[in-house]
C-alpha cells in the first residue's frame, strides 16, 4: 500500500500506519497480515476477480468451521497483527460472525473485504458487536460502470446500501476500487461519493493479472494513463485536505506509486519529499511473503493473494506458523536479490521491493522479470 494521505499530505493514517511503518516493540521478526480467502463462492460475476470465484455450492475442499477455528488460533498465537476476511464473498459463509468473534477474542484485528450486497442491517449489527475493525466495500465506478463490471444489474445500489448500514452500525467503512482504462476517469466521482456518504477512506487498486483479471490484461492502464490516474488521486486528496477534510487515501498493488509520489514532491515540496522517502525506505515496498501472506479457501498458503502459481503448504497438514517460518519462502523475502532487468538496477529498488511478482510472472512466465505495470521512465529509475 502507498499512503497518499500520509506521503503527499503529511497526514497520520492510524488504521494502517502501525502495520506499515512500525516494527514490533520486542524486536521480533515481522509477522504477516493474513488475507484469508474464506470462500470461493460469490453472488456476483466480477470481470477482474483474482480468485476466479463464482456462484454455486461451497467447494468440497473449503475449510470447515472447526478447521477455521484452529487456523485462527494458530494465527493469533503466531502474533499476526491482522486478518483480512476476503473471498469470493465472505458474507456467504454462515459462520462469518462466529469466526470474526474468535479472531477478535484472541487479539487479532479483523477487516472484511466484500462487495457489500449481502450486508444487511442485522449482519452489520452482529459484526459491530463482535468488534470488527473495518469493512471495505468494492466499487468499480459510477452505477452503470459498476454494474457492467460486476455482471449483475442493481449491484451498485445494493453495495451502496450495504456500505450505509455498516456505517450506521458504527463500523469504519471505506471504498475499494480497481482502476483500469474503462473507469479511471471516474475517480473524481468516487471522491464525491465518499464526501456525500461521509466516508473518509478509500483504496485504489491497480489491476493484477490473476484469475479472471488475467483475461482483461488489455484493459490495464497504459503507463501514461497510470501516471495520470495516480496524479488525479493525489490532486483529489490534496484538495480534500485543503477544504478541511482528513481522508485516508491509499493506492495498492503497484509499488511504483511510492517513487512517483516522491518525484512529484521533489518538485513541489523537497522537505516533504525527504520525509516520504524516509517512510518508504523504512516500509521497504512489496511485502509478499514477509509482511503479507494468503491462505486460500482450501488451506493452501501463498506469498500473497495473487501469487497462486506456488503453494508453500497447506494448513490442514502443517500449521500456518510453521509454513511461514520455513525456508521455502526465503526467495520471496529476498526479492531484491533475485529481480532482473531494469528492476535489478533501479535506484528505487529499496523502496519498491521489486513491485508485484505475481504480475511479472503472469506477463512473462518469469517471477523475477520486471513488473510490466511499472510506469517509471528509464530516466526516473537511473
Amino acid at each position: 500500500m502507498t499512503g497518499i494521505s500520509k506521503l503527499y499530505c503529511g497526514a497520520d493514517e492510524p488504521s494502517s500506519d502501525a502495520l506499515r511503518y512500525r516494527r514490533r516493540p520486542d524486536g521480533a521478526a515481522r509477522r504477516p497480515v493474513v488475507v484469508w480467502n474464506c470462500t470461493r463462492r460469490c453472488n456476483l460475476k466480477c470481470r477482474h476477480c483474482y480468485s476466479d470465484s463464482g456462484c454455486g455450492a461451497a467447494p468440497a475442499d473449503e475449510l470447515t468451521t472447526e478447521e477455521a477455528r484452529r487456523l485462527i488460533d494458530n494465527i493469533a498465537g503466531f502474533g499476526c497483527p491482522a486478518m483480512l476476511f476476503s473471498g469470493g464473498e465472505p458474507c456467504l459463509r454462515p459462520d462469518l460472525v462466529e469466526l470474526v468473534a474468535r479472531a477478535r477474542e484472541r487479539g487479532v484485528r479483523v477487516t472484511l473485504s466484500t462487495n457489500g450486497t449481502l450486508i444487511t442491517a442485522e449482519l452489520a449489527r452482529e459484526l459491530a458487536s463482535v468488534g470488527i475493525s473495518y469493512i471495505g466495500v468494492s466499487f468499480d465506478g459510477d452505477e452503470a460502470t459498476h454494474d457492467a463490471f460486476r455482471g449483475v444489474p442493481g449491484a451498485y445500489r445494493r453495495s451502496l446500501e450495504g456500505l450505509r448500514v455498516a456505517k450506521e452500525a458504527g463500523i469504519k467503512v471505506g471504498l475499494r476500487l480497481t482502476i483500469g482504462s474503462g473507469n479511471w476517469r471516474e475517480i473524481p466521482s468516487m471522491f464525491e461519493l465518499m464526501k456525500r456518504e461521509g466516508i473518509a477512506r478509500a483504496c485504489f487498486y491497480h489491476l493484477v493479472y490473476a484469475g479472471r483479471g488475467a483475461s482483461i490484461r488489455g484493459e490495464d492502464l497504459a503507463h501514461a494513463d497510470c501516471r495520470a490516474a495516480v496524479r488525479l488521486i493525489m490532486d483529489e486528496t490534496k484538495a480534500w485536505f485543503a477544504a478541511g477534510g482528513r481522508p485516508e487515501i491509499l493506492t495498492v498493488d503497484n509499488h511504483a506509486d511510492g517513487p512517483f509520489v516522491c518525484l512529484e514532491l521533489m518538485r513541489e515540496d523537497p522537505e516533504r519529499a525527504a520525509k516520504a522517502m524516509e517512510l518508504l525506505s523504512f516500509n521497504g515496498g512489496n511485502a509478499s511473503g514477509s509482511g503479507i501472506g494468503c491462505i486460500s479457501w482450501d488451506g493452501e498458503v501463498y506469498a500473497d493473494q495473487f501469487s497462486r502459481s506456488r503453494s508453500y503448504g497447506n494448513v490442514r497438514e502443517t500449521p500456518f506458523s510453521e509454513i511461514w517460518t520455513g525456508d521455502a519462502l526465503a526467495p520471496m523475502r529476498e526479492k531484491k536479490l533475485h529481480v532482473k532487468g531494469r528492476c535489478a538496477t533501479c535506484r528505487w529498488l529499496g523502496v519498491c521491493g521489486g513491485n508485484l511478482r505475481a504480475r511479472a510472472e503472469a506477463a512473462t512466465g518469469d517471477p523475477w522479470a520486471p513488473d510490466p505495470a511499472c510506469y517509471l521512465t528509464d530516466e526516473e529509475i537511473a
